[in-house]
């Protein structure tokens, strides 16, 4: 079968405000600050951005009372079907008079521009604390779990009038759960996927609710698609709405906190079974992420019948020892910390076709970003392995990592540095998952990336006929640590490899010829050329190993910054230096092996 062929990585979605053109940086400060003001001048306060997504961007604003209040305003480039999905949401979350639900206030049409009012929920979103405290602890795992067994129970039972309407939420993920650590509440926010459900769990019909009555095409689904890192199979595949949509947000929410990760797909080479749970609540959640449908729907089942049961079991704070990394990083200080984006190399093994082409004719904004990061047409392991390089660049870090798969082996060369003492804990739970996916990996191949500070970027405007337009020619930053020159280094940088099948930019000779003089002395760091039609972006970290050189490297910084103003090409292209005494190698392992809470957890408390 013929494989699609990858294209360029960066996603304008998913990128800094710092890799912006200077014009579309500006218009969406703009933007804002217009948002901003026009609900200052209507009463509230302390009005600020708090997020944003496929289909809007939310505010939130104090009122006169105190009380909080979230604002959703819709995308108003998406197209008119999927802007009106705002109402809808409205609609769904009216439905609702919940402590675990936000309250439904008001919806407004402006124009074209639709806007949501509800109440804010306290606290911070599970992905937040996630991120800080790397591996939920299992006590608070089974507590949280106990809530979303409320919370699914809330929603199957959601009637209209007398007549039972099951309601599906659609898109339960971390990110979307609420947690305040001040009244242990639980909150399910963004309720943009909702619908009534089509089928019970049962897969029988739901008779006469809404939806039927308002649809005069019954044999379709209503379901719309969540966060592709989190739904399950049947929503990925069309299927009718059911409650077994939620199970299976529910399930991916636990698995991902459980172990540190910020999706669904890596429950085959880290089951929850190795995650230090409680061995009955550990092969529950293994069992609603089975590939099996049956073994999937009898584990849900168990799930909603027992979970009352499994949170009642005695349950220690667990203390974490510190533990040495699979592969080390380090940690630094500064001022301002860096806006860490990451850009990798997808070589041939992550290029599995996907042979059913299941989702071709679907037309879902939430899709975009599934296909813009290639990941339907990989494997579960390759997928989540992708997401856990993404992880990492959701940590103030710079640096740059290097996997090569072998006849039976792995080996990893890496310069990884964290610019926050407090993460340390989470940035390693996130390496250290990175390397057991990659562990899970058969296929031979090779992947690389780099993690850069955002901040740093340099951008130089061409003019209508091309030319670069600057002042005075920007200079490329670096840091100084010097060394023991006892200390041999490993040089490995991208040319070494041989041509990347991933970069299109032809670069100037000149440059090339730099590059090669800089691997000449010792330094750790990447530059990134991106080269578009109207502006030269340059991504780079450098860190000087060898004081002694800086002249000379201060000087071949310099001369690679003047040979890229005659860089006249379109398309991406750059090198990475990672010195290292010793690759680290491991055995390839397609599952992590079984760790469960003990069988007498008292005797640890």
């Amino acid at each position: 079968m013929a494989r699609r062929p990858i294209t360029n990585f960066y996603i304008n979605e998913e990128q800094s405000i710092y890799l912006l053109s200077h014009r579309d940086a500006k218009k969406h400060k703009q933007w804002l600050n217009i948002c901003i003001k026009q609900l200052t001048m209507l009463g509230y306060r302390d009005v600020e951005l708090i997020g944003s997504g496929a289909f809007g961007f939310v505010f939130a604003g104090v009122d006169e009372e105190y009380q909080q209040w979230v604002f959703k305003f819709s995308r108003i480039t998406l197209a008119q079907s999927v802007r009106d999905r705002l109402e809808d949401e409205a609609y769904m979350l009216s439905r609702f008079n919940h402590p675990m639900i936000p309250k439904f206030f008001a919806f407004e049409r402006i124009k074209k521009q639709g806007i949501l009012m509800m109440a804010r929920s306290k606290g911070h979103d599970l992905e937040y604390f996630s991120l800080r405290q790397g591996k939920i602890q299992p006590k608070q795992v089974l507590a949280l779990a106990l809530q979303l067994h409320t919370l699914l129970l809330v929603l199957r039972e959601h009637r209209n009038g007398i007549t039972p309407t099951p309601v599906v939420h659609g898109d339960i993920k971390p990110s979307n759960l609420v947690w305040d650590p001040v009244s242990r509440g639980l909150s399910l926010v963004d309720w943009g996927s909702s619908v009534y459900a089509q089928l019970d769990a049962r897969r029988n019909p739901v008779g006469a609710n809404v939806m039927d009555l308002m649809s005069s095409d019954i044999t379709n689904t209503n379901a719309r698609m969540g966060d592709v890192y989190f739904i399950g199979d049947e929503q990925m595949s069309g299927e009718k709405s059911s409650p077994r949509f939620d199970e299976q947000g529910v399930a991916s929410t636990l698995y991902a906190l459980a172990s540190a990760q910020s999706c669904r797909f890596g429950a085959q080479v880290i089951p929850a079974s190795s995650l230090g749970l409680p061995v009955e609540f550990a092969r529950v959640i293994d069992g609603m992420l089975s590939k099996d449908k049956d073994i999937r729907d009898k584990a849900g089942d168990y799930f909603m019948r027992n979970m009352p049961a499994m949170a009642k079991a005695f349950i220690p704070d667990v203390h974490r020892e510190p533990t040495k990394s699979l592969i080390p990083f380090w940690s630094s200080h500064a001022d301002t910390l860096p806006d860490t984006v990451v850009y990798s190399s997808r070589k041939q093994f992550l290029r599995q076709a996907d042979s059913e082409h299941r989702l071709v004719d679907v037309n879902d904004a939430q899709l975009e970003r599934y296909y813009r990061e290639f990941l339907f047409d990989t494997g579960d392991t390759e997928k989540a392995f992708l997401a856990s390089i993404s992880r990492l660049a959701k940590y103030p870090v710079v640096g740059g990592l290097s996997f090569h798969w072998k006849q039976d082996n792995l080996f990893v060369e890496s310069s990884l540095i964290l610019y926050d003492e407090s993460l340390q804990l989470a940035f390693q739970d996130a390496v250290d998952n990175t390397v057991k996916l990659a562990q899970g990996i058969e296929q031979k191949g090779l992947f690389k990336c780099c993690l850069f500070d955002a901040r740093q970027t340099i951008q130089v405007e061409r003019d209508a006929t091309g030319a670069f337009v600057f002042e005075h020619l920007p200079q490329l930053s670096y840091d100084i640590i010097d060394i023991p020159s006892t200390e041999t280094l490993r040089p490995h940088s991208y040319f070494e490899d041989g041509k990347d099948p991933d970069e299109q930019l032809q670069l100037p000779k000149k440059i090339i010829q730099c590059v090669f003089e800089l691997n000449k002395i010792h330094h750790t760091g990447c530059i990134i050329f991106e080269s578009l039609s109207q502006r030269l972006k340059i991504h780079h970290y450098y860190r000087l190993l060898d004081a002694t050189q800086e002249s000379r490297f201060r000087e071949l910084l310099n001369e690679i910054m003047q040979y890229a103003m005659s860089i006249d090409g379109v398309g991406v292209a750059g090198f990475m230096k990672l010195p290292y005494k010793n690759t680290r190698e491991f055995d390839l392992c397609p599952k992590q092996g079984d760790h469960f809470l003990s069988k007498n957890p008292k005797k640890h408390s």
